[in-house]
């Protein structure tokens, strides 16, 4: 009974441990709430629960299947995570330079409600900002090292209830997002989502350039 108490609570730790610093939720709480603007609290607590939804089914599928796809379609890791980055980039670039005050678009001038912004749950709420292709190589890399050993059943519910603990995390930082807006003022939301937005380009060229590492050792080692 201790071996597989040990086994479950190891496997939530490792999952935890590994995944909950680059889904980062807090951290992309300000960003969150940049690109949500002006829904209400229903909406958005809408939005979170399909966000976390999201992820936990992108977390789940690259832990348990994630090698097999890449497989199938002849996919390496590298490749994945400088595409990845790419969006990464491409999402934290245009949050740097977003600018509030210029709304020439008609569509920006229209109200935000939220089936505009269900629209936008997966991407790129949830794919890439939030479970991003560092996190689905990571949750492919646990699924790949799995032990198969005798207790491999509970060392998966282990993973498995790791893996909701994370999206649990990301329901509640994106829920109350706004009461931690209203705490910092505008001023300082503002600071902090140009911070973030910078952060986010910087961990999408740092997901490009280990995928590029890892292309050009295998070019090298030819």
């Amino acid at each position: 009974m201790d071996g597989i108490v040990g086994e479950v609570v190891g496997s939530v730790l490792v999952v935890i441990a590994t995944l909950f610093p680059v889904v980062n939720p807090l951290g992309n709480t300000p960003i969150f709430l940049s690109l949500t603007e002006g829904l209400t609290d229903e909406a958005r607590t809408r939005l979170s629960r399909s966000i976390a939804i999201n992820g936990l089914i992108l977390m789940v599928g690259s832990l348990l299947i994630g090698t097999h796809i890449l497989g199938f379609f002849g996919i390496s890791l590298p490749v994945v995570e400088v595409g990845g980055g790419l969006l990464v980039v491409s999402t934290g670039w245009s949050l740097l330079h977003s600018n509030e005050d210029e709304e020439t678009d008609e569509s920006a001038k229209r109200p935000c409600n939220s089936s505009n912004y269900m629209r936008r749950a997966f991407y790129p709420l949830t794919l890439p900002l939030t479970v991003g292709p560092g996190t689905m190589a990571m949750a492919i890399t646990i699924g790949a090292n799995e032990t198969g050993g005798p207790l491999w059943h509970w060392e998966l519910i282990g993973l498995l209830v790791g893996v909701a603990a994370v999206a649990l995390s990301i329901y509640v930082c994106y829920r109350y997002a706004e009461n931690v807006a209203k705490a910092l003022g505008e001023t300082a939301m503002n600071v902090i989502i140009r911070l973030s937005s910078f952060i986010l380009i910087c961990i999408g060229v740092q997901i490009m350039w280990n995928g590029v590492s890892a292309l050009l050792r295998t070019v090298l080692q030819k």
